[in-house]
């Protein structure tokens, strides 16, 4: 068991686009485990930027499961909507050293290009109409991190290419935003699901040009149905129930490989959970991208 790490702060930065469902679940408590067992502090981030994405009332609901499920924050939520200023600021730093671009490209015009972005714009907007802004990458550099759970890491950027920072819509993009937030609330330490591991490298970097502190990150396994294929219509990815806490919190931690002991199906939730904070093993993770 890890010593007490005061200085740790890790969060959980949920997306208002729906219900909790296990993959969530799974997520926020190894979050949320591995800032309690390392005696760290845990914030909540409510990424609402993509207002199309957002649903009415789910943040809320979010929160309410989150408290029912024990797993409670540290501080006051953080809203993304709240924070643009934050993002304009970054985005005008980035600016004025010359490392983005406008870009008129539509997401269609690249798609035949494995998702990467070819540089059409890097010279200048090759059509008129409204532009989004794109970060420069260096295209003969590499990000390389240790990742906690994945291991060695190392993403070649001019392979990722430039990623879009500003959108179309003006809106600031969840890549920039979430470095500048992680920044912001003081966060060292991002547990996040493994759908987000390719993100790493576009944040890295941009945390490298802004000139800001660097973060560890284990990226969990995604919770995938037994087949293996992504979740579909099944207990897996229905909404999870605050009536049945004590099921749900068993079946998180066995996905996340912790092994509880049968006789904690007798035991009432908060006893579950307390029980994963003080045996909370994130090596037993060590290399695995999936769960079923």
């Amino acid at each position: 068991m890890a010593g007490p790490g005061p200085s740790y702060t890790g969060r959980f930065a949920p997306t208002p686009s729906g219900k909790l469902h296990l993959g969530s679940l799974v997520a926020a408590l190894g979050s949320f485990l591995d800032a309690r067992q390392r005696g760290g502090r845990w914030l909540m981030r409510i990424e609402d930027l993509d207002a199309p994405r957002v649903v009415a009332g789910s943040a809320e609901e979010i929160l309410r499961l989150l408290e029912a499920f024990g797993l409670l924050w540290d501080g006051a939520v953080v809203r993304q909507s709240e924070r643009t200023e934050l993002y304009h600021e970054a985005l005008a730093s980035l600016l004025s050293r010359g490392l983005t671009f406008a870009c008129s490209c539509s997401r269609r015009a690249h798609a035949g290009v494995g998702g990467r972005y070819p540089g059409t714009c890097r010279n200048g907007p090759t059509r008129p109409g409204p532009t989004a802004v794109r970060f420069r990458v260096d295209d003969g550099a590499s990000v390389c991190f240790d990742d906690r759970i994945q291991g060695r890491c190392e993403f070649r950027l001019g392979a990722l290419g430039d990623v879009v920072v500003r959108r179309r819509d003006g809106l600031p993009a969840y890549q920039l935003a979430v470095v500048v937030d992680d920044a912001a609330q003081g966060v060292t330490d991002v547990v996040r699901g493994a759908d987000l591991l390719s993100s790493t490298g576009w944040q890295i970097a941009l945390a490298r040009a802004l000139g800001l502190p660097a973060v560890t990150y284990a990226h969990l396994p995604l919770v995938v149905e037994p087949d293996g294929r992504k979740l579909a219509k099944s207990r897996r990815s229905v909404p999870v129930d605050p009536r049945e806490r004590g099921p749900w919190l068993l079946e998180a931690l066995r996905l996340l490989n912790q092994a509880p002991p049968p006789a904690l199906a007798r035991e009432a939730a908060p006893t579950i959970l307390a029980w994963g904070v003080a045996h909370w093993d994130i090596e037993r993770l060590h290399g695995i991208r999936s769960v079923r």
